[in-house]
This record gives C-alpha cells, structure tokens and sequence, in this order.
C-alpha cells in the first residue's frame, strides 16, 4: 500500500468527476499494467533468446515506456535543460572501408548539423552546471536523410535494458512529494535505486567524477553509448562505438566553481558557447569510431558488445578520427530551434545499423512516441529545424499540424494513378535496406550471463584516474551520500564500494563516519590512462576567457599585447576594474568589461594583474582573486602587479603562478602556456585538501597499484 503522508502533507479530496469518492489510484500489494495484469518481472524487455532483439509483442514494455513519454507536456521528461548551435561536419573520407554512408566515406564531404547539448534530470529552468550526465545529440542533415547521433558524454549508461528507464529517471528527478531537489542525484531515491540496481555503478563513477561537471561545452567529450553496426559498399559489416573527440582537451570544473556558477550563472555553460560563438571561437570536435570485428559473437576481448553499461578501452582499440564537427553559428530562435528539435535513434542513413543493445531497442519505440506527444502530432518532421536536406515523398497524410499541401491522388503502393511514384529505393538507389541476419531464440524476459559483471570496470575507472580525481570522486560520493537521509542506504552503496575498490569504499565510508564493509573488487584489472583528464602538455586555448586586474595607473598597454597574444590563439582578454567606463585615452584605451560588482572568479580560466595596478582592499577583489587560485587556475602579474597578488594572499612561487618584470612575448607565452595546461593541479594538495598519493604512477593509489594487464 502507499506509504502514509506525513502531517505536513495533503492531498486533493478523493472525489470524481460526479462528486463521489473514488479508491486510491495506486491499490493493491503486486505490481500490475494500467489494467490490473499482475507481472513477474519489469527489469527484463521480451527479447528473441537472451542476446536477440526486443519484440513488439511486449506490451508491457510498450505500455511502461508510453507512460513515462507522455508524462510532461511540452517540457521535455528527460533533457529539458538544453542549448545548442549550427554547424558542419567535414568527412575525413577514413570511414570508405567501413561504411557506405555518404557523408563518412567521401573526403572533403561536409554536412550541415545542428547539435543539442543538455542535462539529464533538470527542468528547463534549472542551472547548466548541476553534477549530471550531458546529452550530446548531433542531427547530420545528409544528402541520403537525417541521421540523428543522440549520444552522451558520459560513455556507459546507468542500465542495460532500456525497460527500467522510467525508474532510473523517476529515482532521479525530484522527489514527488515535495519536488526536491532539483536537477540533483544528492537525495534518497537515486542512491537507493543505485545501490540496489548495481549494473548503475560504472555510470554513477563516471558521473561522481570530474566528468559530471564539465567545464564546457567545448571541452566536453560526447560518445554514441551503444554499439552500432557499420555495413560499406560491398556488404562487409563491423561493429562500431561512436566518439566526439573536443579539439580544446576534456577539462571540468571545480566543485566550488559548479556551485558558484549555479548561483550567479545558472546560463554558464550556454554563455559560453554562445560568446565563443560570437568572438569567433567555433566549438571543434574530432569524430573517431572504434572498429570490431562483427563475428557474430558481439563481444571483443571478453567485453559484451551490446551491454551499454561497459566500454571498449582506447588502448585496447585506439580511436580512428574520421571527421571534424565544427560548430560556428548560434540559433536565431531557441523555441523554434532548441526547443522544437526533433532527435530520434531511429533517424538512420544506408551503412549505418543499430544492434540487439537492449537500451537501444526500446530508445527506438520511444524517442518518436515522444516526439509526437511534445510537438503537438506526427508531422514534427515539417518542422524547419527538423526538415530533412534530402528529397521528401513519405506517402504519409493529413494530421495535426500538417503544413504540406500534398498533391496526386494515389498515396500508396503500388499504384496506376500517379503514374508508379513514389518508387521503391534499392541498393542501387541509396535505399535502407537492413543487413540480413539469423534471428531466433526462446522468447524470454532475460539478461546474458555476460551482462552480470558490474565492477570489473568500475573499477577500472577509479584506478585509472590521477590521484586528485581520485580525490575529487571520493569528496562527491561523500557529499551525495551526506545528503541521503536513510541510514541503510549510504551502508548499501557503501557495500557497492567495496566491490569496486577498497581504498575508494574506506575514504567515503571515512568522510561519513561509517564502517567500512568488505568487498570482493577485481584484481589486476587493466588501467586505461585515456581517462583521466589531466594533462601535462599545454593545449588548445580558444574559447577560453583571461581577466585582467587594471585601474587608470595600469600598464594598458602591456594589456593590449596580452590581448593580442591571447586572441592569436582563439582566446579573449576581459579586463576587470572596480568601475566600468574606459581606462586611459588614445589608442592605449581600454574597455572596462567587467566590474568588482559584477564578476565572479568562475567567469574566466584565467587571472593576470597588469603592471602599475594599485593595491586594492575591496572585498569582491580579493574573494575572486582567492576563489580563482584555490580552484586551480593560471595566475600571472607582471611588474608591480604582484604586490595585489602578495595583499590576496597568494604565493607568486606557487605552481601555475606567472611572473614577469613586463608583459613582453616571453611572459605572455609563459603565461598562455599555462592556461593550455587548464589547471595547475600540483598546487591542488596545499589549497583543496586533495591527496596525490606518493607513487610513481600517479594514476593508481599507492596501496592498490596493478599491472597494466588484461583481465
């Protein structure tokens, strides 16, 4: 029975349409369909055999799904909170051997996309930068047809079988009795479904890390999730994984930085997208597959292929660039735009396949059913933003919505009326036509054996990331778990831990004041140092924002050859003063762009003081000035810049801090140099807390260090 309100609770009065009270509208101890059929099971889709393909005949996965689609009108139920642009794909023309779809295989090809960034759990008015997995959808408007990649930047999923969709979302999103928290994971109805559905845990890992909060758009990966089937011109198939390589590196925030930016710029991540835009500053992306063999086993050295909770290592299959997204162009409207666009998994072009992925199946049922409750009817497609660059005749008629005036009065096929058309595509044509493959199995609510492994990776992740991820894992999993109100499950999702690593189950278990369980996690586990996210080598840095401390007395125009400097590399220089207006006349002017009043630490990667800057006491200062060196960020000063830096406390000597007697190319390189780096986590231990544990491989903890082996 549904639990009892509380006294702060109420409800509506229990009367129907005629006045006359009705039964509660959850009854009953089993679990039924709408119409009372009780059911066994509601974790497994109906498939052919344990590895074939989800049937239509399941209508309790038919009517779950449908359900949980049409469950918010017009918001989006899942990634409600998204921004996006225009932009190109150019074909490297790599991908010829491996597929016949048009816009991969021939070099030079380019296509027109428009691409949709988004959060997972908030609504549309939640903030950009809550700890939580970014959709990544890319529509390719090809020559053959749409095709839509609607991936995430995270590359496994939190389930395996596209069925539990509606609880691991409804576990998420804000609890419903009092709608709290929102676009948060930090309460108890998503860390109880996690630990007690334990094929999450490479998810929640990924998500806990750095990885969930990213530091932009620019510097996020994106990834297909499942495992497609790639088919070239004579009919040889392979098994691929899909990857957005970001040209800018993969950086994150700080924890801090993601609070603050929730508070005074719930829009960071689409600001900044759109400035970069706007100065010139195009996001880039490499487009890379991974390719196995297709030998009918779908699996690659002991990995399920079609379990969407694991990934294929880059040192096991390196990632082969095939293309570059460009995007360059904000929308002009975003309701028309963002908001009306259409993705759908079933948006296919020739010699490009899904597989059995059960996730995958069910996303095939259910992101057009969506589309077709959120946009009003079954002709979304004749939206502008969702308009196919190819030719159009679908034999498809009237509806809500309908905006085409269809001609001739034949449509169906065959037909004498209208003279045969439309005809029948074969291959010859460019037609879809599905590789031919044996399907057959016992119908069966049921998961591969090989599905049942949930830590062997999980693992992986943890070992293989540097000691201050490591560090920052552990605080996340502290602070969700210290939201968790129900003791049992913060000692659940501990036990979970403990089969993932030891030294990660102890220093949360340690930072919630709880005994740490034992577990049995994987040894000699392969490391993947592809995932972790610091870097040594200095990077790319367009898009990035550098503040500028200055005053009248300031060396202006020291500042405009940092300006110049810094815009040779696609970045921009901001310069913040205690007012705005302008510092100095003549060609040396400057433009205030930002104020003490008005600017945040978290708005800029970058903090330099100009020469001749005066001292200054203000509070709003010195609080960016401490927020932006805790969290990591390149400092420089030239001059007696460094006497503003020496009144905010914070050491010149310290690593990633620039100095220089001016600011001539040497220091401005030195300087930008260290803004590629993104961060300079060397100084990470004396300002956060963290703890890089003393090994020589600074990617596994001193006490649980393994051989870069296979399993």
């Amino acid at each position: 029975m549904p639990p009892t309100p509380r006294p702060d609770q109420s409800s509506p009065a229990p009367n129907g349409p005629t006045g006359v009270q009705d039964t509660a509208a959850q009854d009953g101890s089993f679990l039924t369909t709408a119409q009372g059929l009780r059911l066994p099971d509601t974790h497994h889709s109906l498939k052919a055999g344990d590895r074939g393909p989800t049937l239509l005949e399941d209508f309790h996965l038919r009517e779950k799904i449908t359900h949980f689609d049409h469950e918010r009108i017009p918001e989006r139920v899942v990634h409600a909170r998204g921004a996006a642009a225009h932009g190109t794909f150019e074909s490297y023309g790599s991908a010829g051997t491996v597929t016949k779809a048009r816009f991969l295989a021939q070099k030079g090809r380019k296509t027109d996309v428009f691409v949709r960034f988004s959060t997972v759990l908030g609504s549309r008015g939640s903030a950009d930068t809550v700890r939580d997995t970014r959709g990544f959808a890319v529509k390719f408007y090809t020559d053959e047809g749409t095709f839509d990649l609607v991936g995430n930047n995270i590359p496994v999923f939190f389930i395996q079988d596209g069925i539990k969709f509606p609880d691991i979302i409804h576990a998420g999103k804000p609890q419903p009795d009092i709608e709290l928290p929102q676009a948060q994971s930090a309460h108890d109805s998503f860390w109880d479904f996690v630990s007690l559905h334990t094929e999450a845990t490479h998810h929640v890992m990924w998500n806990m890390s750095d990885r969930g909060i990213p530091r932009s758009y620019r510097t996020m990966e994106g990834f297909g999730v499942h495992t497609f089937r790639l088919v070239n011109a004579d009919g040889e198939t392979r098994l691929v994984k899909f990857h957005w390589k970001p040209v800018a590196g993969v950086h994150s925030l700080v924890w801090e930085e993601a609070q603050i930016a929730a508070g005074v710029d719930p829009d960071f991540h689409r600001r900044d997208m759109s400035d970069g835009i706007k100065a010139g500053a195009p996001l880039e992306y490499e487009f890379g597959i991974q390719v196995m063999p297709d030998d009918g086993t779908e699996t690659y050295e002991g990995i399920d292929l079609l379990d969407p909770t694991k990934i294929v290592p880059e040192e096991l299959v390196p990632v082969q660039p095939i293309g570059k997204l460009t995007l360059d162009a904000n929308p002009t409207n975003y309701f028309a735009e963002t908001e009306q666009v259409a993705f759908h998994t079933g948006h296919l072009v020739p010699g490009i396949e899904v597989t059995n992925d059960p996730l995958m199946q069910a996303r095939l049922f259910s992101y057009l059913d969506t589309q077709i409750t959120r946009l009003g009817g079954p002709n979304f497609a004749q939206l502008p933003i969702n308009r196919p660059h190819a030719p159009v005749n679908d034999m498809l008629r009237d509806g809500m919505h309908q905006t085409a005036v269809h001609t001739g009065v034949a449509p169906y096929r065959d037909n004498s009326l209208d003279e045969g058309e439309p005809v029948d595509a074969d291959n010859d044509d460019h037609g879809y036509v599905q590789t031919e493959r044996l399907i057959e199995g016992r119908a069966v609510r049921a998961n591969p054996v090989s599905f049942d492994d949930h830590f062997t990776q999980p693992t992986m992740f943890y070992r293989s990331l540097s000691g201050v991820e490591q560090e920052h894992l552990v605080e996340a999993f502290t602070f969700e778990l210290g939201k968790v109100y129900e003791q049992n499950i913060k000692e659940r999702e501990l036990a979970v831990l403990a089969n993932v690593d030891a030294d990660l189950c102890e220093r949360v278990a340690e930072g919630l004041g709880l005994p740490a369980p034992a577990g049995v996690p994987a040894e000699n586990v392969m490391l993947s140092p592809s995932l972790s996210q610091v870097i040594d080598t200095p990077g790319p840095i367009a898009g990035r924002k550098i503040g500028v401390v200055a005053d009248s007395g300031s060396d202006l125009s020291g500042i405009d050859k940092l300006r110049k400097a810094a815009a040779a590399r696609g970045a921009t220089v901001h310069v913040i003063a205690a007012t705005g207006g302008f510092l100095g006349k003549g060609a040396r002017r400057q433009i205030v762009e930002r104020s003490f009043l008005t600017v945040r630490s978290i708005e800029f990667d970058a903090i330099v003081v100009a020469g001749g800057t005066t001292p200054s006491t203000d509070i709003k200062l010195i609080l960016m000035l401490q927020e932006a060196f805790r969290h990591c960020k390149a400092f420089g000063a030239w001059g007696d810049g460094t006497v503003l830096l020496e009144a905010a406390g914070i050491d010149e000597s310290a690593p990633g801090v620039v100095i220089g007697a001016t600011a001539v190319k040497a220091f401005n390189d030195e300087f930008l140099d260290a803004v590629g780096v993104h961060r300079a986590w060397d100084r990470a231990s004396a300002v956060m807390g963290s703890v890089v544990p003393p090994s020589t491989d600074a990617r596994v903890p001193a006490k649980k260090r393994s051989p870069r082996v296979r399993k």
